[in-house]
């Protein structure tokens, strides 16, 4: 059986931001999360900005407010947590593709 995050975990712990900072605004995409009236959390559609040479980032004002940068924290300890045993039990972080040099 599959495990699965609520959505709005997901949101409100930092993991949509720090993916959003580190992997897709990088490449000009941004993963959404849809709040409806009623509350409830749905992953939304991929915001495609591609063509845009220095894709998507977070303004300064979104960057320097507090509850970002603790996201941020928050979600870096558990990289930190995963990192050593992943490296113990598997021998990497994150798992080759195979198109090494």
């Amino acid at each position: 059986m599959i495990k699965r995050m609520d959505i709005k975990e997901f949101r409100e712990k930092g993991y949509l931001q720090e993916v959003n900072r580190r992997f897709f605004h990088p490449l000009g995409l941004a993963l959404e999360v849809e709040i409806k009236e009623d509350g409830t959390e749905k992953l939304g559609g991929i915001w495609d900005y591609r063509e845009d040479p220095e894709g998507i980032f977070y303004g300064k004002d979104i960057i320097s407010n507090p509850a970002f940068k603790e996201k941020a924290k928050y979600i870096e300890e558990q990289l930190n947590k995963k990192k050593i045993s992943r490296l113990e039990r598997l021998g990497f972080f994150i798992q080759p593709a195979g198109i090494e040099k």
